[in-house]
């Protein structure tokens, strides 16, 4: 009996929840509970999308995923395939993490490279694709991304690295917070070093290329 009510918990759990996380804010996630354990705080204010300025979004998918709104099971599938055979030439992947596969592992899992945590989120992934929109799935990652020690979502980091509100970011300031996504312990979107400020640039003109890339964002 509690083998099934276990299996249940697990086949039915993510869904429900994230079904109840497509109309209702996310208060917490595990890396912020794992981060305040470390010794840092938890700055985050839930704002809904249309209270962030459309060019952070516009800046996370140049920086992240460019196919993000042409993704509907939440995978960027030549991507993959293209680190696939890059491991099996015996070179390094360099990872191929959607936004959506993002998502999933913000809402559910705890950070590293482990191989149990991949397959969990590879799971997850689908679930969230299917489960809310893309602007919804927008909504959550930038409300839940960690953009410094302690910094969780778009208004905190707004707040603490340009003393504004989330809407009111500029084109640069939002290539700023989109740039320090990959290592946001380390790297300050409020003073970024000159390999970041190039960086930076290199989003903004890619922010441009998309087009139709970023209608979802819309």
């Amino acid at each position: 009996m509690w083998l099934r009510r276990l299996l249940a918990l697990v086949l039915l759990g993510p869904p429900l929840l994230i079904l109840v996380f497509s109309v209702v804010p996310v208060p917490v996630t595990p890396l912020m509970l794992i981060r305040a354990v470390q010794g840092h705080g938890i700055a985050h204010d839930w704002v809904s999308y249309d209270r962030i300025d459309p060019a952070l979004a516009r800046a996370v998918i140049a920086s992240e995923d460019n196919t993000f709104c042409r993704q509907p099971l939440g995978f960027d599938f030549p991507a993959l395939w293209e680190q696939i055979t890059r491991a099996a030439d015996g070179d390094r992947p360099r990872g191929a993490s959607t936004i959506t596969m993002q998502t999933a592992k913000n809402l559910f899992l705890w950070p590293g490279r482990d191989p149990v945590r991949k397959v969990v989120e590879a799971w997850l992934t689908p679930q969230v694709a299917l489960l809310l929109s893309k602007k919804r799935v927008l909504e959550v990652y930038l409300n839940s991304v960690e953009f410094g020690p302690g910094i969780y979502g778009a208004e905190a980091a707004a707040r603490h690295f340009f003393n504004r509100s989330a809407a009111e970011l500029t084109q640069q300031q939002a290539a700023q917070l989109a740039v320090v996504l990959p290592n946001p312990l380390e790297w300050d979107a409020g003073r970024p070093s000159g390999y970041l400020q190039g960086r930076a640039s290199t989003i903004r003109q890619r922010m441009q290329q998309l087009g139709p890339l970023l209608d979802c964002t819309e």
